[in-house]
């Protein structure tokens, strides 16, 4: 188990979190991940307890749920500063014991992926190049391994 220290650029908000898989392997192109929080074109998120988190600064912090294509408010809470706009960390009602932090939030050291997992690349836009490397996977949208399942199969799963 990792502890994930994280926090926003301005320094109002720090958080932290225990996580069974620190790997940051998993790219979203998804419209939502890479307009939100997506300095690359997309987003990666990290897994994480969320009966570990601990939170300093949490006046700070804002919740954006997304509209979806069928216009209904995704489930997903999605925490950001309100000060300066970092995307903090996912958590969703349907997986209540996970909260998932953006990569990009992250402070602690995180270790290096042996491969990447690209999802919702059917979303992606045409200017952004998708520069895969042999052993990483692809897929249109989402993929049938979680989080978990990666870190299992490549050994990394810290639970």
């Amino acid at each position: 188990m990792q502890e994930l220290k994280a926090s926003c650029h301005c320094g109002a908000v720090h958080f932290a979190c225990q996580s069974a898989g620190p790997v940051p392997f998993m790219l979203c192109y998804c419209t939502i991940c890479r307009k939100t929080a997506g300095g690359g074109g997309y987003a990666i998120n990290l897994h994480g307890w969320a009966s570990t988190l601990e939170v300093s600064g949490e006046a700070q912090i804002s919740v954006y749920r997304a509209r979806l294509d069928d216009g209904t408010l995704s489930p997903a809470e999605r925490r950001f500063c309100s000060q300066c706009g970092s995307s903090l960390w996912v958590w969703d009602p349907r997986w209540p014991e996970l909260m998932h932090p953006f990569a990009s939030a992250v402070d602690s050291p995180l270790p290096a992926a042996p491969s990447r997992t690209r999802i919702m690349l059917a979303y992606k836009p045409d200017w952004l190049p998708v520069d895969a490397d042999p052993v990483d996977r692809c897929h249109d949208e989402y993929p049938d391994t979680s989080l978990e399942d990666w870190h299992r199969e490549q050994g990394l799963w810290e639970g």
